[in-house]
């Protein structure tokens, strides 16, 4: 199986433009073991509703916190997560709220971690019988007629990069707040022995503001005609 970092596709020329944020989010934190002050990007899940949750105002303003109250914030919000979702400083919860205007593709990567598809699109590529497509509402409003409905893809973290690919001085994740904290390899390699095999589309543990694809969902979106993104091959070593 081959696999690709999905990107914008900026040649084709569409005007779009979104301007939103999650409507809900954990804090970053400010750990006391690592000195650093820190949030991740990429771990969002649009389909979780925090409207339960007591105190409803502490995950709607971004900002950081000691890492004792991110801790009790993040175990408020635990027992609404998906199966398999990972939470980290700064995830985010609930649809997109903002606005949007301008000519779409059928897709639209958004700040290249959120990946956003008109549902006519996902319609289709589920009845191909693809694995892992969620699609979640947006609350974005277009300000034109004949605006497209887009949602956002909900896409778990699992998998990693290869450890051939990675710094051989890298330091180990923090004892206190886990931050590992990892840049993007110039050549990234994917760590076959732990790529998911019933999903389609998702992210990586340890750099979860890429978005992967198998070869499965780009050959169905190239034959059926779904622009807005591009593949870039991903090469995988056991």
């Amino acid at each position: 199986m081959r696999y690709f970092i999905i990107e914008e596709d900026k040649s084709l020329g569409y005007t779009g433009f979104v301007n939103a944020a999650p409507k809900w989010g954990l804090p970053g934190v400010i750990c006391p073991g690592c000195k650093a002050t820190w949030s991740a990007t990429g771990t969002d899940y649009p389909s979780v509703d925090l409207t339960p949750v007591a105190a409803l105002a502490d995950f709607e303003k971004a900002r950081a916190e000691p890492l004792e109250e991110y801790e009790r914030l993040r175990e408020l919000v635990r027992p609404l997560l998906p199966p398999g979702a990972v939470v980290e400083p700064g995830s985010s919860f609930g649809p997109l709220v903002g606005s949007a205007q301008g000519r779409f593709g059928q897709f639209v990567s958004y700040y290249s971690q959120v990946l956003l598809v008109r549902r006519e699109a996902l319609e289709k590529l589920q009845a191909e019988g693809l694995r892992g497509l969620k699609g979640c509402r947006t609350e974005v409003r277009f300000r034109q007629r004949n605006s497209p409905e887009l949602l956002e893809l909900e896409l778990l973290p699992v998998g990693r990069l290869h450890p051939k690919c990675l710094p051989p001085n890298l330091e180990p994740p923090c004892p206190r707040c886990g931050r590992e904290g990892l840049s993007l390899p110039k050549e990234p390699v994917l760590d076959a022995a732990t790529l998911p095999p019933d999903l389609d589309l998702f992210r990586l543990l340890d750099m979860s503001s890429l978005v992967i694809c198998t070869e499965r969902f780009a050959e169905a979106c190239q034959r059926l005609g779904l622009d807005g993104i591009v593949f870039l091959p991903l090469p995988t070593e056991g």
